[in-house]
C-alpha cells in the first residue's frame, strides 16, 4: 500500500521532535481523519534554522511531515511557503485515500509561517 519512500521516512524519521523556545508552533488536524501534527519552527535571520513535528497519525501523516519538514529547512520563508502538495505528493506517492495526510502537512507549513510573521509584526508595531 505505501511507497518506499513513505516507509523509509515513518521507520526512520530525522525531524520529529519539539523545538523548545520555537519562534511559532501550530497545531492543525484535518477532517477527514483523527490525525494531528504540531509544526515548530526556529528563525535565524530570514531563514528556517530548525523546523520539527509531532504528529498523530499513520504512515503516510509523518513521512509527509517529514518531507515538508526537510524541503523547509534552512529556506527562507517566502521560498518555504511555495512548497505544494503536487511536490510532497509526487515524491511520496501516497495512495488517493491519503492526500489528506498530505494536505495537513502543506497547512501546518502554511500556518507556521502566517504565525511567525505576525509575531514579527506585532513585536515590531509595539
Amino acid at each position: 500500500m505505501y511507497s518506499k519512500e513513505v516507509l523509509k521516512r515513518f521507520r526512520h524519521p530525522k525531524l520529529e521532535g519539539e523545538i523548545r523556545n520555537a519562534d511559532a508552533k501550530v497545531t492543525v488536524g484535518n477532517g477527514i481523519c483523527t490525525d494531528r501534527l504540531q509544526l515548530y519552527i526556529k528563525m535565524k535571520g530570514n531563514r528556517i534554522k530548525d523546523i520539527k513535528y509531532l504528529t498523530y497519525g499513520c504512515p503516510a501523516a509523518v513521512s509527509s511531515a517529514e518531507l515538508v519538514c526537510e524541503l523547509a529547512k534552512g529556506k527562507t520563508l517566502k521560498i518555504a511557503s511555495k512548497i505544494t502538495f503536487t511536490k510532497v505528493l509526487k515524491k511520496l506517492k501516497l495512495p488517493q485515500g491519503k492526500y489528506h495526510c498530505c494536505k495537513m502537512s502543506i497547512t501546518a507549513l502554511k500556518e507556521v509561517i502566517k504565525k511567525y510573521e505576525k509575531n514579527i509584526h506585532n513585536n515590531n508595531s509595539i
